[in-house]
Parts: C-alpha cells; structure tokens; sequence
C-alpha cells in the first residue's frame, strides 16, 4: 500500500528551515522539510499545511505545489510514497519544539545535502527555483543508498525536460 505524504519548504528570504527527525521517526537523522503522512481524505495542500504548523508552530499560507515524488524501496513495484512536495514564503507564528526533531534555518547556499534523503540534491534546487517537477526515486532495500531516479522539470513555458541519473 502506498504512503500519501507531504513535504513542505518553508523560506524566509535567503534561507530554508530544515528539521532533523528525531529517533524513531521515518528518516531519523537525516534533514528534511517539514512533512508526514495524509489523513484519509484530507488533501495535499491542507495535510502539508497542517503538518508544518504541527512540526514546527509555523502557519504557512500562499503554498505553491511543485510535483508529486514517488519513492520505491527494493523490488517494489508500487511506491512506498507518493510525497506531494509544496513551498511558502509567506508564514506567521513562532518556531515551537516538537517530538519530530530538532529545527534550525540554514542559508540557501548551505543546505546539508549529505546529511539529507539522497534524493533532495535532485529536486530541491529545482523547487528553490521556483520550478514543478514530479519524479521517481529508486532505493535499496534499507532506503540508505539512492540506486536510480527520473525526473521531469516543467519549464514556464510549458515544455518539459528530463533529467535522468543513474
């Protein structure tokens, strides 16, 4: 059965907020946007919403979609997750602990790749370009080694490009 999740980038001028997700959590260790798993019925952009302001006490609004990534681990033939991806740079509130992980804002020019899922060297610096994608990411078994991805950028024109890796 496949995972429907969110991610969301908050920006605030020339910096990202990233959150460390804590031990026990999906990810633990790595940087990532804020995010997490639909409730049933409840839509991309109302889950990723949500998922900010439960992670990190932001309320994000104006959020622009950007794609739909699609994750398979091992021998999968179906994704694991289909993560809707969103950004805002428009936001209130005040950054809150939470049980998700630690939360901290990094500089657009050092964003920690190597300490991220392998896949957001791919399709983060489209999104920061304000770009929508949607794409396909091929894991091993364990989800630590990124073993192929596709990506499809939509230009503004309308026309697509590829970008195949791998």
């Amino acid at each position: 059965m496949t995972i429907e999740a969110t991610l969301c980038a908050i920006i605030d001028g020339d910096r990202i907020l990233l959150q460390r997700k804590g031990e026990g959590r999906f990810g633990a260790g790595k940087w990532n946007s804020p995010g997490g798993k639909l409730v049933e019925g409840e839509r991309p952009e109302d889950g990723a919403a949500r998922e900010v302001q439960e992670e990190t006490g932001l309320r994000p609004s104006s959020l622009t979609r950007h794609g739909l990534l699609r994750h398979y681990f091992g021998d999968q033939t179906s994704p694991a997750w289909n993560v809707h991806i969103y950004s805002a740079k428009q936001y209130e509130g005040a950054l809150k602990k939470s049980e998700e992980g630690e939360l901290r804002w990094f500089a657009i020019d050092s964003i920690p790749y190597e300490e991220m899922w392998q896949d957001d060297e791919h399709w983060l610096p489209l999104l920061l370009e304000g770009r929508s994608f949607n794409g396909e990411f091929y894991f091993n078994e364990e989800a630590s080694q990124l073993l192929g991805h596709y990506v499809i950028v939509s230009r503004p024109s309308g026309i697509e490009e590829d970008e195949e890796d791998e």
